[in-house]
Parts: C-alpha cells; sequence; structure tokens
C-alpha cells in the first residue's frame, strides 16, 4: 500500500476515493487531486501521492501543478462574463475589437471562431521559441498578421496554444487588461480559488513539476505539411519548460494556468449552477446555458478526430445530456453537467502523452457518474 489519499469524500462518492487510490497505488499515478462539486456543494476534495519520482516529497492540500489546456476553459469563462456584461459579441468580427487582426484576409473572422479553434491560427507561420512565447506583443502581432491556414468558419483545427492569445489580446483591447489580471480579478477573487494565469511570487514555491511523458507525440503521424504537424510544430510544446521561471511567471491562456482539481472543480460549478456558485453569480442564466449548446462539428483538423464544439468547450458528439467538457495535455480532465449540477475536476503531475485526457481521468468521471445513480 502506498500513501493514503487525503482530504474530503462525501460518503456517497467513496467510489471517487477507491478510484484515486488505487491509480496511486498501481503507478499509474505518481501525484494527483480530484474534486467534485454536487448542487453547489464540494462533496470531494482529495490528494495523494507525491511531487518526485524518489517519492520523498508528498502531494500537499495546496499543491498546484501546470494544468495545460484545461486553462483553455478560465480563458472561456472570461470571455462569456465579457459577453454577459454586453462588452463582447461572440458573433462580431474580431477586427472590431482588434482592428490589426483584420490583415490578410481576416476582415470577417468572428470571435466565436476564435473561441471554437475555427479561425484557422492553430499555429503559426513565423518560426517561434519557448522564451518567444512569454512575450506577448510579439505573438499577438504575427497572430495579427498572419494568413489563416484554411476558410475561418470552414471547420476547426486545435488552437493548442494560440487560442490563449487570440481571445487574450480581444479581452485586453476591451478591457485594457491582461487576461491573467482580468481573471483574478473577476473570478479568482470572488469565488476564493486558488488557481493562476501567471503565478505570482509568494505562489511559486507551492508548484508541483509535471513529470513529461517519454516521448511527445503531438502531431508525430502526421503528414509534414498537414495542419496537425505545422499546428504542433510551432509553437513547439516540451512539457519541461513548465519548469521555468519564465513559463510560470508569464500570461498563456491557453497552455500555463496553474491550480489543482479543487480549484477547477469550484470555477466550474459556476457553469455548472448556471452562472452562480457560492452566492456569487458570475453569468446570467442564459450565457451560462451556452456552454452546452452546439456551435459546430466535424474532423478537427489538428486533432484528426471528430468534435463537437459548443462556445469554447467540447460536447459528447450526438449527445442531447446537457454536458461539456475539456482536458490538458498530459491528462488534467474537467466535466459540467448542468443536468445534475456537477463538475469534476482531476489534476496529476505524471503526464500521459495525449492531449484529451486519459484512462485515469475517465476512470475517476466514472466513478462519480456510478456514484450519482447508486
Amino acid at each position: 500500500m502506498g500513501v493514503l489519499v487525503q482530504g474530503h469524500c462525501d460518503p456517497r462518492f467513496e467510489k471517487v476515493q477507491a478510484t484515486l487510490q488505487a491509480s496511486l497505488d498501481s503507478g499509474a499515478d505518481l501525484g494527483a487531486s480530484v474534486a467534485v462539486t454536487y448542487k453547489d456543494e464540494l462533496v470531494v476534495d482529495l490528494y495523494g501521492g507525491h511531487l518526485d519520482e524518489d517519492k520523498t516529497q508528498p502531494w500537499q492540500a495546496d499543491t498546484i501543478v501546470n494544468v495545460y489546456s484545461t486553462t483553455k476553459t478560465m480563458a472561456f469563462l472570461c470571455m462569456l462574463i465579457l459577453a454577459d456584461r454586453r462588452a463582447l459579441d461572440f458573433d462580431e468580427n474580431v477586427a472590431t475589437y482588434w482592428p490589426e487582426f483584420a490583415a490578410n484576409g481576416k476582415e470577417t473572422v468572428k470571435v466565436w471562431h476564435l473561441m471554437n479553434h475555427a479561425a484557422g491560427l492553430s499555429g503559426m507561420d513565423t518560426p517561434v521559441s519557448s522564451e518567444d512565447m512569454y512575450d506577448w506583443e510579439k505573438i499577438t502581432t504575427l497572430l495579427a498578421a498572419q494568413a489563416p491556414w484554411w476558410e475561418p468558419g470552414s471547420a476547426t483545427g486545435y488552437h493548442a496554444l494560440t487560442q490563449g492569445y487570440l481571445l487574450g489580446e480581444v479581452l485586453r483591447r476591451i478591457t485594457g487588461q491582461t487576461m491573467g489580471t482580468f481573471f483574478k480579478q473577476e473570478v479568482a477573487d470572488k469565488l476564493g480559488v486558488d488557481f493562476h494565469i501567471g503565478v505570482p511570487d509568494e505562489a511559486l514555491p507551492r508548484i508541483g513539476h509535471l513529470l513529461p511523458p517519454p516521448v511527445s507525440t503531438l502531431g508525430a503521424n502526421s503528414p509534414n505539411n498537414s495542419i496537425a504537424a505545422r499546428t504542433f510544430a510551432n509553437p513547439a510544446g516540451d512539457a519541461r519548460d513548465s519548469w521555468t521561471l519564465g513559463w510560470k511567471q508569464a500570461e498563456i491562456p491557453a497552455a500555463n494556468g496553474h491550480g489543482n482539481a479543487r480549484s477547477v472543480a469550484k470555477i466550474h460549478a459556476v457553469l455548472a449552477n448556471l452562472g452562480e456558485s457560492q452566492g456569487v453569480r458570475l453569468l446570467s442564466e442564459e450565457t451560462a446555458r451556452s456552454v452546452v449548446q452546439p456551435r459546430i462539428s466535424g474532423n478537427d483538423l489538428a486533432l484528426g478526430m471528430p468534435l463537437s464544439y459548443s462556445l469554447g468547450f467540447g460536447m459528447p458528439p450526438g449527445s442531447k445530456r446537457k454536458l461539456c467538457y475539456w482536458g490538458g495535455w498530459g491528462g488534467s480532465t474537467a466535466i459540467i453537467d448542468q443536468e445534475q449540477n456537477f463538475s469534476i475536476s482531476y489534476v496529476m503531475n505524471k503526464m500521459h502523452p495525449g492531449l484529451m485526457g486519459d484512462e485515469r481521468g475517465i476512470a475517476i468521471s466514472q466513478a462519480v457518474f456510478t456514484s450519482l445513480v447508486s
């Protein structure tokens, strides 16, 4: 028996605790946290395992890690808040808010195209380094000047790293704030959650470094000039970048959010409960419901698989259930169900090669679903 899972678990969800314990015991997980909100109550708040392969540093209650693309869900929430305040229209042209973006045939690219990976800017033509990713002005200037790789709005192609800059610049043009600052003031501080897009100095010691997968498979099996290969080649993803101070302190709203399962689940409780959580209303019911209303479906040009998107979030293809999801490179997982008013989050440090969650997060989610119907 390895280190025991710690934290709080409502007896109704004991299967969730058993699933996390089994994953840690088998070595599938090194360290991880799991949280579930149900009808706006934090019914599962668990953590366990270690931060290092030598198993000398235990995962603590306040450990935070880089959750990669689960960060995108925080960017989506920021944009939904702006839309709810009538400061942003998802059906408006991006250039209305960001005039320079109209260059190279992008005059009629809509804001929802950015939200839904349909803008044709899933990668970059100009080669950029890891350090370039910390330079907001450089990346947004390059994206504004670039021509789309396909007709915007006609198909999706996962904007793995570029999406955060695109959404963040629209937000900055409207509010004058960076997305990290806006998120802190309008979401994290209001909900009292420990999630950061750009980690402050005082939180740096609590970061647990990710254990990268043996080999990155992003775009590896795609033809050299395909959308998939070009997307993941530039900007290139290297999980070791997440260990650096530059990465931790930068604002990369598609990929460098730091938090744990508790913070992710509590933030998503706002959407699970139709715009309000713990007495704090961030969205109207109408805007909150938009995350479970399909916008675009089809074979994603970057991921090479069929996907259905609402505003930003993924939806189970063909499902009529009011449920949406997203995940991050390495395995972090988030699910929001508006029918039963629950949110699920799984956050770990041992990375799986895939982009969209893995069997560990699936097992946790299945344990939650089983608990709710038993």
